[in-house]
């Protein structure tokens, strides 16, 4: 295990900059599905769990 730096700002409504150790993206959330720049697909299950699709 290591240590872990990540940040969230929100820019809009549904619309989020991370900045992480491993750089910076943004990603946009419909509804359940988070959708990022490194092109990762998440579904949302509620209570801080998530299930990456792609």
């Amino acid at each position: 295990m290591g240590l872990l730096y990540r940040k969230r700002i929100r820019t809009g409504k549904n619309s989020y900059v991370n900045v992480s150790g491993g750089g910076v993206s943004w990603s946009k959330r419909w509804g359940p599905f988070t959708f990022n720049s490194r092109g990762h697909l998440s579904l949302r299950l509620g209570n801080g769990l998530s299930f990456r699709i792609f």
